[in-house]
């Protein structure tokens, strides 16, 4: 895969591969905008996770984790399958989802 291109998707669109690997893709109907924020918290979340664990500090590990599960679970690549839910329980998902993590960080 080059850093320029989307990864493979699986022909179902349901996920990607990299590096042989299958994982579940982003929810394709998430506005840009929203998914651009929520993965901005994604990789922050994943910041944190690192500090934590570097710092030897399992309660910020176990938040930031708790950040990296929401942030995924809101754009789709956890919980219940984007394509198996209704339009209006993926648009609560995400929403639900940023607001939570827009809330916790003072966003």
């Amino acid at each position: 895969m080059n850093a320029d291109q989307p990864p493979e998707r699986t022909p179902d669109g349901h996920h990607v591969v990299i590096r042989g690997r299958k994982w579940r893709a982003t929810d394709p109907s998430i506005p840009e905008e929203t998914a651009a924020r929520l993965r901005h918290h994604l990789m922050s979340a994943r910041r944190a996770v690192r500090s934590a664990t570097t710092a030897d500090d399992e309660q910020a590990e176990r938040a930031a984790r708790s950040r990296v599960n929401r942030a995924k679970t809101a754009l789709g690549e956890r919980g219940t399958p984007w394509w198996e839910q209704s339009g209006d329980e993926r648009r609560r998902r995400w929403e639900v989802g940023l607001e939570s993590l827009d809330a916790e960080n003072g966003d």
